[in-house]
């Protein structure tokens, strides 16, 4: 059986971790517009980048194939 004690203490230690949780999440901003990339849909521009055995590519020989889908990661190393 637990003490009473206890369990106030870890309600009190749980309700302090969601309070801070809540409070960072409030606090995050979204990113300004331009710097959110394309929108589903819009045409990429045109460009040309070094694949991982350091080739260029360029997305219009791609696009000469067929549709292509990109995706970014935002912690790609260069």
């Amino acid at each position: 059986m637990t003490s009473p004690i206890r369990s106030m203490a870890l309600v009190s230690a749980l309700a302090l971790l969601f309070a801070a949780d809540l409070r960072a999440q409030g606090k995050a901003r979204p990113a300004p517009e331009e710097r959110t990339g394309l929108k589903v849909g819009v045409k990429a521009p045109k460009f040309t980048l070094k694949d991982q055995e350091g080739k260029e590519r360029s997305l219009d020989v791609f696009l000469g194939k067929g549709k292509v889908s990109l995706v970014f990661y935002r912690s790609a190393a260069s």
